[in-house]
């Protein structure tokens, strides 16, 4: 039998968009502008008790899935979501991840905090706090190529 254990953690990513809160909030909670940074997704129904799902992965590799619930949103404001990950259909973490947006001189504050459990030793903290800080990354080239169209 294989060695089972859990993991809990948590970890907050901070980041600082040059674009008003109304932007950032419709690049999450809007399939198409999503799809600009995150996977697209197979499922994807922007309301509390919601459901946003994709699976997939690189040619040839593993396959992710993510299955996530949406608990609460404020408009412009908060976002927070529960969602299971699995890697080919193994489940490696359920997590609660909050995502709140404030309005700064030059734009948005965006704080990203996420609390996991990560099982059997599949997936790290560090590992997804890494695959986070590169998610913000390409949530802020798409709002820089937003603006600059």
């Amino acid at each position: 039998m294989d060695e089972r254990s859990v993991h809990h953690a948590a970890f907050t990513v901070e980041r600082v968009y040059p674009a008003k809160p109304e932007r950032v909030y419709a690049a999450w909670s809007d399939a198409d502008a999503k799809a600009r940074w995150f996977a697209g997704a197979e499922t994807f129904d922007f309301r509390v008790g919601g459901r946003e799902y994709n699976r997939g992965g690189p040619p040839g590799g593993p396959v992710y899935t993510f299955d996530a619930c949406y608990q609460d949103i404020v408009p412009n404001q908060r976002i927070v979501y529960s969602y299971v990950m699995d890697l080919d259909g193994r489940r490696i973490s359920a997590s609660v991840t909050t995502v709140e947006l404030h309005p700064v001189e030059k734009g948005t504050r965006l704080i990203f905090t996420e609390q996991g459990v990560f099982l059997d030793g599949l997936d790290t903290a560090e590992q997804r706090e890494h695959g986070t800080n590169v998610l913000m990354d390409r949530l802020g080239d798409a709002l820089a190529s937003e603006s600059e169209a």
